[in-house]
C-alpha cells in the first residue's frame, strides 16, 4: 500500500516538473532565424548565401531579399504550391538556369531587382503563366532572348531600368502577351535602334506605360514626330518624364540634348511623315442610352478578336464583367446602352496566321445627352399683345385727342403745356438782337467807365428796324447828359444814320 501512494505521489511530481520547464514549441518547420506569421515567410537580411532546405508548405509570401544568394536549385519552389509572392530582390544571382521557376504556376509577383544577371534566356522563365508583375530593374541586364517572355502570358507590368540593353524588339515583345501588357519600362539603358514603325504601331494603352526616357536615342526626324505627337495627347509616359527624353545629336555620347527644348536639330524635319506614322483612330459619338456595335476590320482573316475597354479590361466573348459590353462571334462589339462610363478608347487585337499582336484598330468614343428637341414657336401671345396695344393707342386717339386751347385751361396749374408761344413785347425783341455787351465802349480813348453809367452798344436789327441803331439803356443811365454817349454801328446802319441824320430829344 505504501509503494502504491509513492508511486503517485512521483507520477505528480513528474507531471508538474514537466509543465513548468517545458519552452513553446516551435512553428512547424519554419527555418532557422526566418519569421514565419500565417503564410508569410520572411528570411530578409540575413545574409544567407543558399536558401533554407525546409520551407513551410503555407507560406504564400515568401521574402529573401537582402541576402547573399548567388544561385537557385531547380525545382526549390515545390512545397510551396500556394505561393503568389516572391521577393528575391537585393542578392547577388547573376544567372537563373532552366527549371527554376517550373512549380511556380501560382506565383503573382517575382522581384529579382537589384542583382547581378547579365543574360535572360529562353527558359529562364519557364512556369510563371499567371505572373502579372515582373520587376528586373538594376541589373547588369545586355541581352534579352527573342523569346525571353514567351511563356508570360497574363504579364500586365514589366520594369526593365537601370539595366545595359541596346535593343528591344517592338514588333514582337520578345513574346509578351500585347492584351494584358499595361506598362514597359526601359528607361535609363542604351537604346540607340528603335524601330520607328515598331513604336506606332503599339496599342494606346501600351504607348501610355512606355517609358523610353534617359537612353541615347538617335536624333530622328520620324522618332521625334512620333514623341513629340504622344506628348500632345497626354500620354503620360512622355509627358511626366519630357525633360529626361533625350537624343544623340551627332552619335556622340557628349552630344546629348533634350528631345523636347532644343527644337534647332529638328528645323529641317518636315511634317509630312508625321501622320502617316501612327493609324488615325476613328471618332465616334454616341448617345446616352442608344446602342452602338464596333466592328474589328482588318486586312487578313483574323483567328482570334479580343477588345480592350477604357478602363483597360480585356474583352472576349461572351462579353464584360458586368454585362454591358458583349462580344459577338463574328469579333464585333455590341453595347445594349451606352453609358457614360463606356466614353474613352476601344481597342481591337486582332491575331491569327497572317497577323502579329500590333494589328490594332482603335476606336475613340464620346458619350453625350440627347439634345431636347426646339419647341415650336408661339405667335398667340405675341399677336393678342399687339391688338391690345393698338387698341389703347386707338382709344387714346379717340378720346383724348391734343387740345389747342390747353394754355387757357391749364395755365393755373401748368405754366408750359401751350406749344405756341406768346407774343413778345418790343423790349424783349429789342433785347433777342443784341449781340455785343459790354460796359465800356471799344473804339472810346479810355477805358476808364463810370461808376454811375452803363451804356449797351448795340448792332442795328435786320428786320423791322430799318437800319436805325437801337439802344438799351440800364437802370442807372443818366438820360440827360447824352454828351458822353458813343454810338457803334455797321456800315449798314451808318449809311442809314448818315443820311438820315442823329435824331436827339
Amino acid at each position: 500500500m505504501a509503494w502504491l501512494l509513492l508511486g503517485a505521489v512521483l507520477c505528480m511530481l513528474r507531471v508538474g516538473l514537466g509543465t513548468e520547464g517545458s519552452l513553446p514549441a516551435a512553428p512547424h518547420n519554419c527555418p532557422y532565424r526566418c519569421v514565419c506569421a500565417a503564410d508569410l515567410l520572411s528570411c530578409a537580411g540575413l545574409g544567407l548565401q543558399d536558401v533554407p532546405g525546409a520551407l513551410p508548405a503555407a507560406a504564400a509570401d515568401l521574402d529573401l531579399s537582402h541576402n547573399a544568394l548567388q544561385r537557385l536549385r531547380p525545382g526549390w519552389l515545390a512545397p510551396l504550391s500556394r505561393l503568389h509572392t516572391l521577393r528575391l530582390d537585393h542578392n547577388a544571382l547573376d544567372a537563373l538556369g532552366r527549371g527554376v521557376f517550373t512549380n511556380a504556376s501560382s506565383l503573382r509577383l517575382l522581384d529579382l531587382s537589384s542583382n547581378a544577371l547579365r543574360v535572360l534566356g529562353r527558359h529562364d522563365l519557364d512556369g510563371l503563366g499567371a505572373l502579372e508583375t515582373l520587376f528586373l530593374f538594376n541589373n547588369r541586364l545586355a541581352h534579352l532572348d527573342e523569346h525571353a517572355f514567351h511563356g508570360l502570358r497574363a504579364l500586365g507590368r514589366l520594369y526593365l531600368g537601370c539595366n545595359e540593353l541596346a535593343a528591344f524588339s517592338f514588333d514582337h515583345l520578345h513574346g509578351l502577351g500585347a492584351p494584358h501588357l499595361r506598362t514597359l519600362d526601359l528607361s535609363s539603358n542604351r537604346l540607340g535602334h528603335i524601330s520607328v514603325a515598331g513604336l506606332a504601331a503599339l496599342p494606346a494603352f501600351l504607348k501610355n506605360g512606355l517609358y523610353l526616357h534617359n537612353n541615347p536615342l538617335p536624333c530622328d526626324c520620324r522618332l521625334h514626330h512620333l514623341l513629340q505627337r504622344w506628348h500632345q495627347r497626354g500620354l503620360s509616359a512622355v509627358r511626366d518624364f519630357a525633360r529626361e527624353y533625350t537624343c544623340l545629336a551627332f552619335k556622340v555620347p557628349a552630344s546629348r540634348v533634350r528631345f523636347f527644348q532644343h527644337s534647332r536639330i529638328f528645323e529641317n524635319c518636315s511634317a509630312a511623315p508625321a501622320p502617316g506614322l501612327e493609324p488615325p483612330e476613328e471618332l465616334l459619338h454616341a448617345q446616352m442610352g442608344r446602342s452602338l456595335r464596333l466592328h474589328c476590320n482588318t486586312s487578313t482573316p483574323a483567328v482570334r478578336v479580343a477588345w480592350v475597354s477604357p478602363q483597360h479590361e480585356l474583352l472576349v466573348a461572351p462579353g464584360s464583367r458586368d454585362g454591358s459590353i458583349a462580344v459577338l462571334p463574328d469579333g464585333s462589339l455590341a453595347i445594349g446602352k451606352v453609358q457614360q462610363q463606356h466614353a474613352g478608347v476601344f481597342v481591337c487585337l486582332a491575331a491569327g496566321p497572317h497577323l502579329h499582336h500590333n494589328q490594332t484598330l482603335e476606336y475613340n468614343v464620346s458619350v453625350h445627352f440627347p439634345r431636347p428637341e426646339p419647341e415650336a414657336f408661339n405667335t398667340g401671345f405675341t399677336t393678342l399683345l399687339g391688338c391690345a396695344v393698338g387698341l389703347v393707342l386707338v382709344l387714346l386717339y379717340l378720346f383724348a385727342p391734343p387740345c389747342r386751347t390747353c394754355c387757357r385751361c391749364c395755365r393755373r396749374t401748368c405754366r408750359c403745356c401751350c406749344p405756341w408761344p406768346r407774343a413778345p413785347s418790343p423790349l424783349q425783341q429789342l433785347s433777342a438782337q443784341s449781340s455785343v455787351l459790354s460796359t465800356t465802349p471799344p473804339d472810346g480813348p479810355s477805358r476808364k467807365a463810370s461808376v454811375h453809367k452803363h451804356v449797351v452798344f448795340l448792332e442795328p436789327g435786320r428786320r423791322g428796324l430799318n437800319g436805325r441803331v437801337q439802344l438799351a439803356v440800364a437802370e442807372d443811365l443818366e438820360l440827360y447828359n447824352p454828351v458822353g454817349l458813343h454810338l457803334k454801328a455797321s456800315s449798314e446802319s451808318a449809311s442809314s444814320t448818315g443820311s438820315e441824320g442823329l435824331m436827339m430829344n
